[in-house]
């Protein structure tokens, strides 16, 4: 039986700002790699054994999924797309009978989307090595050993010694300890970190929340019975979905259940939960210093120094303990052992309404991205990136007009009852008013930059009169 992986896809964003944020959170970043942890945490979970990987997501992230998902060449069972976030609780559920639909007994393995598992190979055998315990009824929950006295991670207790390559029933959950009480634990055994990794059957968890959680099942159900297919996603009904309680499935269900067994695992895991988690899985020098981007050190120990802003080079000079991070539009700076802090500085934002604590510079759209050069009082400068075959939609603007300059590809571009091509080193002019649309007919990525002119230039200010990704 192959094992269908249920990928958690949401988040807030906040613990690995400027870089992660509401509009583009961290599992769609390339934090460790090349590929975001997204697509590693697909790739870990494809090939031999595994089907087609659910995802669950929000709809603002609905065709970041799956333009990711095209780039490695996977092709998911199902994107589900919550219409508020509830917690980990009813997405789960939502998987879990989604899946029982096509087979009841199908083994399910649940996995938040963003962390980072190096031995991939090793894992998959953890995962296989807890198959036996999974049909027989059981609920695997995945126990990371722990090398260090963390505060951050909630704790697993066995009933009983580990054996390696096996499952040991658990004793019970333990939340994120103070510094104290963590040294305690590591040091006395038994206990393991809790990774948030699931193997059951179908029929099993469907039977937990059944015992545990009967209200949240009725008000799945219906989310799903009412569920409608919108461009090959599957739009959970929002009114039963929000009678789901917001709470998380160890809360919800595994605290109460009493068929648990956990699996060790002995490889490298984090969660990259801030960036003191980043700087240790970074590749560090023999000063402790960790570069990425371009980035110089001088006399700096400890430290983690990392530009995500093209041409911007970050200095440090005599630093140590120290987390810096520059975008675009914001620099944090602050000690590595006040990584989990980071929150604040957002929530301080948000308070300010300062529109970095949400949105990123570049803003994912179906058809690509669009990012902001340089903004005026009534003036503003974009990229704009689109993929081949793409569209924006037909649409007129009431406050401005803009001028398109083709730099990459060719646009078919249409302006009221006009079409023609426009090619690279070649413009054109939107009036105000005018009915105009954008398109990549080609087989390579076309670039363009806008110029808007006008008296208000918010994002709001679009009247859509057709659009292939049934936008309003």
């Amino acid at each position: 039986m192959t094992i269908t992986p249920l990928l958690l896809c949401g988040g807030s964003g906040t613990r690995l700002w400027p870089l992660s944020r509401k509009s583009y959170p961290k599992q769609f970043a390339a934090l460790t790699g090349d590929s975001s942890l997204f697509q590693a945490s697909v790739r870990r979970l494809s090939g031999a054994g595994f089907a087609a990987p659910v995802i669950v997501t929000g709809g603002d992230f609905r065709f970041i999924v799956t333009e990711q998902l095209d780039d490695i060449g996977v092709t998911p069972g199902a994107v589900l797309i919550e219409p508020a976030a509830r917690n980990t609780a009813p997405a789960v559920l939502a998987g879990a009978m989604w899946a029982a639909r096509n087979d009841p007994d199908a083994l399910i393995f649940v996995a938040p989307s963003d962390h980072v598992i190096p031995d991939a190979d090793a894992f998959a055998a953890a995962v296989e090595a807890a198959r036996p315990a999974a049909e027989a009824g059981r609920i695997v929950t995945f126990g990371i050993a722990p090398d260090r006295a963390e505060t951050g991670y909630g704790y697993l207790q066995l009933d009983g010694d580990a054996r390696p390559g096996a499952t040991t029933p658990l004793a019970r959950f333990v939340e994120k300890p103070d510094a104290e009480e963590a040294a305690r634990m590591v040091a006395a055994g038994g206990y393991l970190w809790n990774a948030g990794l699931f193997l059951f059957s179908a029929r099993t968890i469907l039977a937990a929340y059944e015992a545990h959680a009967p209200q949240m099942v009725a008000a799945v159900r219906a989310a799903l019975d009412g569920a409608q297919s919108d461009l090959g996603f599957t739009r959970l009904a929002a009114d039963p979905w929000a009678g789901a309680d917001d709470i998380s499935i160890d809360y919800a269900v595994m605290e109460k259940a009493d068929n648990l067994d956990v699996m060790p695992f002995d490889g490298r895991w984090s969660d990259l939960g801030d960036w003191n988690a980043v700087w240790r899985e970074a590749e560090r020098d023999d000063t402790g210093v960790a570069l990425s981007g371009p980035a110089t050190a001088i006399d700096c120990s400890d430290t983690l120094l990392r530009s995500e802003a093209p041409g911007l080079e970050v200095v440090g000079i005599g630093l140590e303990d120290a987390i810096v991070v520059a975008m675009p539009d914001a620099v944090l700076v602050g000690r590595r052992s006040d990584s989990q802090r980071v929150k604040e500085a957002v929530g301080a934002l948000k308070a300010r309404g300062a529109p970095q604590a949400v949105q990123l510079p570049r803003d994912h759209r179906p058809w690509g991205w669009f990012e902001s050069l340089a903004v005026g009082d009534r003036f503003q400068v974009k990229r704009i990136h689109v993929h081949p075959g793409a569209a924006l939609s037909l649409q007129s603007h009431h406050h401005r007009s803009e001028h398109w300059i083709v730099v990459e590809g060719t646009a078919r571009v249409t302006v009221d009852d006009e079409v023609r091509l426009v090619t690279e080193n070649q413009s054109v002019y939107i009036p105000l008013g005018a009915t105009h649309r954008m398109e990549n007919p080609g087989k390579v990525d076309m670039v363009l930059i806008e110029v808007q002119t006008g008296r208000y230039l918010g994002e709001d200010d679009i009247v859509r009169y057709e659009d292939v990704y049934s936008r309003k």
